[in-house]
């Protein structure tokens, strides 16, 4: 009978020796079998057929080792004692059978209790959060002035983004992380952000202002930590965390060299496509997210030669779907040590530090499989993500937290994952589109995506609304693009394929928002643009000098941000947005972060450092090397004295969104319009009434009928802002109204008992 250790806290297959070479050629030799099989010959990697050996030979190195490999057993010690997956497995034993894990349902995704639970988040990035001197990261979120800052303007979460130790590791030395710490390597926090103990007590002061911590996991990908050193020593259960392919060394001359002071090296195409043929790997996939000409031009790598524990020196291809350092998890592998590696993590969070919910990152691309014959892998939509996805939202649900997935593909798919899986989505539906709005001041492509939305049967309360985060301004448009790209749609009164349509949308984007009309912002590979909340307005208002800015572009380029905060928070779903967003942070320059720009990741751009409090003004960086950003606004004290500031405007759209319950409502209608600057969204509360959004994306004062089948004639339509009744609705379901440029407004209908003649309202108050 095979071995088994407990050592790890759950049962682990012990390491395979080689096979006995005399027995296996005196076994062929009496029964006559060839030397090479038919399949052995066509098909190299095809799997052997899998033998009863009761116990095979265990080789041990016959001196002691000092190298950084199998050989070395002080070493392959130190990676287990530190590797996520033994974490996992000592965590999942404390849990199981304990009565606290069946009281909670969790078979389906709640999004409205989620959205109660926790209305408006506050999208924290550790690298760029500046807070006092020898201040950490999770101590600054864990101050009640903060929390009682937020709490009068209305957030109620923090999502603080990845803060556990991630990069990689080199010999006993931690590399960097290559992802703004979307490479987990542990489950530690790192010291870098704070301790353990200032975590806990970050959860606690939000609890006791009634608010919520949101934390991340990785399901997709780790860092090149100690789970993945031990993997390429084919240590235990590792090699089943990751899609590695052992490549027997007869076939090395397929692999291309490492470079010296690398561990690994990207596959070219020729390479890949070499590869695939020999039955290796299933090649090219859906897209190369990174894409760069030399550098990553496909999702796989070869690793250096390593010396396992057994002695034997081996070569791995991985796939790694993001960046080198970020090895995708396998999800379907017979070990599942890679689910018990990701449900581990979670645990670990909820139940041990006491966040109440998960942001799930790059859920969206578990499961990879074969396609016909010279088609792309299956990557994108597969049905194993809807599956993981399933497992690890309830499993979340089961311990009384939720979860929200970053996941940018179609609506369908979104749809999709989002029937058994997480309870939110992001908004990679209508963010691209109302970035576009602004852009064109036509509102045409966003009222086809939020059309879309509702005939798929997406919920508008299901998703997060944002404004900016530390990525991109994301405007791949997925649907369009890929699931519906052969499909005609009509834009500007030209039909176009959905391929076609992306493509326009983001050559406006790239023409209006880079280049010589704002050269502080940049294109971001082929998924967007690098640029702030702030630095995106100025673009799109036509300023091309950032640093000369007018106090009077100052007001305007407030106006368009509590514009833009309107749409996302005066609709179903969670509203979300950061601390670019609540200074008014404008882009950095591209010398001060030209090291991190030098791969071309474009993004450090537009995570310039903030003080949001107003803790350090002397500060010219953040604790991690940030360099500090410029703030058009200024810190939250001071903006909470100033009732025209960009925090109180919100505030009273937030109060607005909290009286009356338009976060848990369900949008019915997005309707046609009498100019083509102008939105309109028309919501059913929970009290049964009804609520219309009114935004006007133009830079001209606009005039005209609001109208909906869903508007009841002799309905009063009343200011949510002012409480004032402003008008009727007519007798053709529709009402007439006023809004200046980049305004916006909430109006509540009510039915009258007598209807009065409507003579138009002029909209003056704007928040």
């Amino acid at each position: 009978m095979r071995e088994l250790s407990a050592s790890d806290g759950f049962l682990e297959s012990d390491t395979l020796a080689g096979d006995d070479e005399q027995a296996e050629t005196a076994a062929a030799e009496h029964t006559g079998e060839p030397e090479i099989t038919y399949d052995e010959q066509f098909y190299p990697a095809r799997p052997k057929a899998l033998r009863p050996i009761a116990r095979r030979r265990q080789y041990l190195a016959t001196r002691p080792s000092f190298e950084f490999d199998g050989r070395n057993h002080a070493y392959v010690e130190w990676l287990r004692n530190q590797a996520m997956l033994g974490d996992a497995n000592t965590l999942a034993r404390q849990l199981s059978g304990q009565a606290s894990m069946w009281q909670n349902s969790y078979a389906h995704p709640n999004p409205r209790a989620a959205v109660e639970r926790a209305p408006v988040w506050f999208t924290a990035y550790p690298l760029s959060f500046i807070t006092r001197p020898g201040e950490s990261f999770l101590a600054a979120l864990g101050d009640p002035a903060m929390w009682d800052a937020f709490r009068e303007i209305g957030i109620r979460a923090i999502h603080t983004g990845p803060v556990k130790l991630a990069g990689g590791i080199s010999g006993w030395t931690q590399t960097p992380s290559v992802d703004g710490h979307f490479d987990r390597i542990s489950m530690a926090i790192d010291p870098v952000f704070g301790t353990e103990d200032e975590f806990r007590r970050m959860c606690e002061v939000a609890t006791d202002h009634g608010g919520t911590i949101i934390d991340d996991i990785v399901p997709g990908h780790t860092g090149k930590g100690a789970d993945f050193r031990l993997a390429e020593m084919n240590f235990r259960d590792y090699p089943g965390i990751y899609h590695m392919v052992d490549i027997p060394e007869d076939d090395w001359h397929l692999l291309p060299d490492v470079p010296d002071g690398q561990d690994s090296v990207n596959l070219s195409p020729e390479s890949e496509q070499a590869l695939q043929k020999a039955g290796y790997i299933i090649g090219r996939l859906q897209r190369v997210i990174f894409y760069e000409p030399g550098v990553k031009e496909t999702n796989w790598s070869a690793t250096r030669p390593v010396v396992d524990t057994t002695g034997k020196t081996r070569r791995w291809v991985y796939l790694h779907y993001f960046k080198a350092g970020q090895p995708s998890i396998n999800w379907l592998d017979p070990t599942f040590a890679g689910m018990r590696l990701v449900v581990g993590d979670a645990l670990h969070s909820l139940v041990d530090l006491g966040t109440g919910a998960l942001r799930l990152d790059a859920n969206g691309f578990l499961g990879v499989e074969k396609s016909a014959e010279e088609q792309p892998g299956w990557s994108e939509g597969h049905p194993l993500s809807e599956a993981a996805n399933q497992l690890i939202g309830s499993m979340i649900r089961k311990v009384g937290g939720f979860s929200f997935q970053e996941l940018n593909l179609t609506i369908d798919d979104i749809k999709a994952t989002s029937e058994a899986g997480p309870d939110l989505s992001y908004d990679f539906i209508t963010r691209p589109a109302y970035h576009y709005a602004l852009v064109t001041a036509d509102t045409e492509l966003l009222r086809l995506a939020l059309r879309l939305s509702m005939e798929i049967g997406v919920d508008q309360a299901s998703l997060v609304h944002a404004l900016q985060n530390h990525d991109e301004l994301t405007y791949e448009l997925m649907h369009f693009a890929s699931g519906h790209r052969d499909e005609m749609f009509e834009l500007h009164g030209v039909e176009l394929t959905g391929a076609e349509l992306a493509e326009q949308v983001q050559q406006t984007m790239r023409d209006r928002l880079t280049g010589e009309n704002a050269p502080y912002n940049a294109v971001f590979t082929t998924n967007g643009i690098a640029c702030t909340s702030v630095s995106f307005i100025m673009a799109a208002l036509g300023i091309r000098e950032q640093d000369a800015i007018t106090p009077e572009q100052e007001a305007q380029v407030r106006d368009v941000h509590i514009l833009l905060a309107m749409y996302n928070a005066l609709q179903p779903g969670v509203f979300a947005l950061s601390g670019w967003d609540l200074a008014g942070i404008t882009a950095l320059d591209r010398g001060s972060v030209a090291e991190l720009t030098a791969q071309g990741d474009t993004r450090w751009i537009n995570r310039g450092a903030h003080d949001i409090m107003g803790n350090s003004p002397e500060a010219t960086a953040s604790s991690s090397g940030m360099p500090r950003a410029r703030s058009l606004y200024g810190p939250l004290p001071d903006q909470l004295q100033d009732p025209n500031s960009f925090a109180r405007r919100l505030q009273r759209v937030l109060a607005v969104r909290e009286e009356h319950g338009i976060a848990t409502g369900t949008l019915l209608d997005v309707p046609d319009v009498s100019h083509r600057g102008l939105l309109v969204m028309v919501t059913r509360l929970g009290s049964g009434a009804l609520e219309v959004t009114v935004l006007n994306f133009s830079d001209q004062d606009v005039a005209g009928s609001i109208q909906s089948s869903h508007l009841l004639p002799g309905s009063t339509v009343q200011d949510l802002f002012t409480g004032e009744a402003i008008g009727h609705v007519d007798d053709l379901c529709s009402f007439f109204l006023e809004l200046p440029a980049f305004q916006g407004t909430a109006l509540l209908l009510t039915e009258a008992g007598t209807p009065e003649e409507d003579e138009g309202v002029s909209f003056q108050n704007a928040p």
